[in-house]
């Protein structure tokens, strides 16, 4: 099955691309890989929340954010070269603006690991790192990137 019959199954529409908040581009393809820019969880233009995991944000919200950001991310890969040409997902990058204590990084960025798996199968499954931060940008609670591989 297709990565956009997948996403029909599944009841997921991607998002339009989201819009660059500073000199940047969503996605770059390298020969057979493409690289996100860190994508925020914004919806419909504006992000979902603002501030820290473990304070004013829960982990499970957090996680739900990761889910919306790595959305933003696939669709960012959409735009440049559709859904149905990733092949693989090798990395995910998460960063989780965190409350002092807080160290649940790892479960908040389950949010787009899971998502991926259910999207792409063993093809989703990747090399990851959860990162805790002080600040995000515009002070989303998460910040989610991918390297996936192309045909």
């Amino acid at each position: 099955m297709s990565a956009s019959e997948k996403l029909a199954e599944l009841g997921i529409e991607l998002p339009g691309v989201a819009a660059p908040v500073a000199s940047y581009i969503p996605a770059v393809r390298t020969g057979a890989h493409v690289y996100t820019s860190g994508q925020l969880p914004f919806v419909e233009g504006a992000l979902a929340a603002t501030g820290k995991v473990g304070g004013e944000v829960s982990p499970e919200e957090a996680k739900q954010y990761a889910r919306t950001a790595t959305l933003n991310a696939l669709a960012a890969v959409h735009d440049l070269v559709g859904i149905d040409a990733i092949t693989r997902v090798v990395k995910v990058t998460g960063f989780v603006a965190s409350a002092e204590g807080f160290n649940g990084q790892p479960a908040v960025i389950n949010g787009a690991s899971e998502l991926l798996g259910e999207v792409f199968g063993d093809a989703g499954a990747h090399a990851r790192s959860a990162v805790g931060v002080a600040e995000l940008p515009l002070g989303a609670p998460v910040e989610v990137e991918l390297i996936v591989e192309v045909a």
